[in-house]
């Protein structure tokens, strides 16, 4: 022993100088990757998926043939030609209810059969004062299976938009039908005046237990987690097997003989470790979720593999980057499984609706390809093309790059012979136990 004392270590600069660049560096990075996010999404939205129907079948108002309907479908989408926050979709009410239904929508605008007619009926002259004439109403369909938040804006947009559209055709009536407008009841004129109520309803409707539509993404966050961290564990307990770290239990340190492994061996052996206890964690997500706190769940034997496979390959992902860069691996990992991940998700804030930047990372983050997957197993039926299809692609595309790229540098440090070192080489080789 040198007599130096153990706190004496806190007057060198380094330990200051390099803990303080990296926690400081991580502190900046997730509070802007954070709240740079979420900060402003109306502001930043760009065209919000919303539905635009047009049920109506037109009228004689005036003493002319007119489609309402048609005026406010047209007027809307016309207003947003050139691009906007909006991006209106004109579809028939089955397209809507399908796409709905896939998530592929965050909302849609509905004007419904026989909309002019009641218009119209306004306008009569057999209605008297005592009589409350019928206001016929447009109806906005949400859709918190795709968000929360997303379905917040759609909702915002499009009620905006019914009541704009409202406003216009009351100019339009009251001039078009002058005199006889001044004979209406003051009732009639009131509504002519502005038409048509809105009406908000769920376009599809979800289960009670799944969270306002936000229970896929905090399963699938789950998920992703649960393989990171795990990572952390496997590779720890995989260097102490083979004897190249300490491993502390309380007061005891515990030390194996040593077992020597390339790095690519060791990234093997880990990786089949993960790949086997995915099989455990993900059953054990899937019994909390589901089995403890009820949550709402269909299709559980694919939701069950799809945990495992999701558990298994964010695993071997944070492990490729434990191999390849060492102790600030784990900084990495949880910069792309966690602090790039949970903003880009598409799950509390919709990519629409996100800068320009996190929306290139939401293109290839992988919480957002797993959550996808579970949002269509969870909500939509299991569709493929409501997000399970790209879920698996982009799983099965992140392993074969984690295996590419890990197994790639890991063979290039053993050909050039920068092995590990085994603890009972290193400084503590004549180390007082703990």
């Amino acid at each position: 022993m040198n007599g130096i004392h153990p706190f004496r270590v806190l007057r060198a600069k380094p330990l200051w100088i390099a803990s303080g660049v990296i926690t400081g560096v991580l502190a900046l990075l997730f509070s802007v990757l954070y709240v740079g996010a979420n900060i402003d999404p109306a502001g930043h939205m760009r065209n919000l998926p919303v539905g635009l129907v047009n049920a109506d079948k037109g009228a004689k108002v005036g003493g002319k043939r007119v489609n309402l309907g048609a005026q406010i479908t047209g007027s809307i989408k016309k207003s947003t030609a050139g691009g906007g926050k909006v991006d209106w979709k004109v579809m028939d009410e089955r397209e809507v209810k399908e796409d709905l239904g896939k998530g592929k929508l965050y909302g849609a605008l509905v004007v419904p059969a026989g909309f002019t007619s009641s218009v119209a009926a306004l306008t009569g002259t057999g209605t008297t004062a005592a009589e409350t004439p019928v206001r016929p109403a447009l109806t906005v369909l949400t859709n918190q299976s795709a968000g929360s938040l997303g379905s917040s804006l759609a909702r915002v947009a499009t009620t905006q938009a019914a009541e704009s559209a409202s406003l216009h055709i009351g100019k339009e009536l009251t001039a078009r039908i002058g005199t006889v407008h001044k004979k209406l009841p003051a009732a009639a004129r009131v509504l002519l005046a502005d038409p048509a109520a809105v009406t908000v309803k769920d376009g599809h409707p979800l289960d009670s237990h799944s969270g306002l539509g936000l229970t896929a993404f905090y399963y699938a966050l789950a998920l992703v987690v649960v393989g990171m961290l795990s990572a952390n564990v496997i590779s720890g307990q995989v260097d102490h097997t083979l004897g190249y770290t300490h491993n502390d239990l309380g007061p005891l340190r515990l030390h194996r003989p040593l077992i020597r492994a390339t790095r690519v061996q060791t990234l093997a052996i880990s990786s089949t470790l993960m790949a086997a206890l995915s099989l455990l964690m993900g059953t054990l997500v899937m019994v909390g979720a589901v089995g403890i706190m009820g949550m709402d769940a269909s299709h559980l034997p694919l939701l069950w593999l799809y945990s495992v496979c999701a558990i298994a390959v964010s695993g071997i992902g944070a492990l490729t980057l434990l191999a390849v860069f060492g102790t600030p691996g784990m900084l990495v990992a949880t910069l792309v499984f966690i602090g790039m991940a949970v903003p880009t998700a598409n799950a509390t804030t919709p990519i629409q609706a996100l800068p320009g930047f996190y929306r290139v990372l939401a293109e290839f983050e992988p919480l957002r390809q797993i959550a996808g997957g579970v949002r269509s197993i969870l909500y939509y039926g299991a569709q493929g093309d409501a997000g399970l299809t790209r879920g698996w692609v982009m799983m099965a595309v992140g392993l074969v790059a984690a295996a590419l790229f890990g197994f790639g540098v890991l063979g290039w440090y053993d050909r050039k012979g920068l092995h590990r070192i085994p603890a009972e080489t290193g400084p503590e080789k004549n180390a007082t136990p703990v």
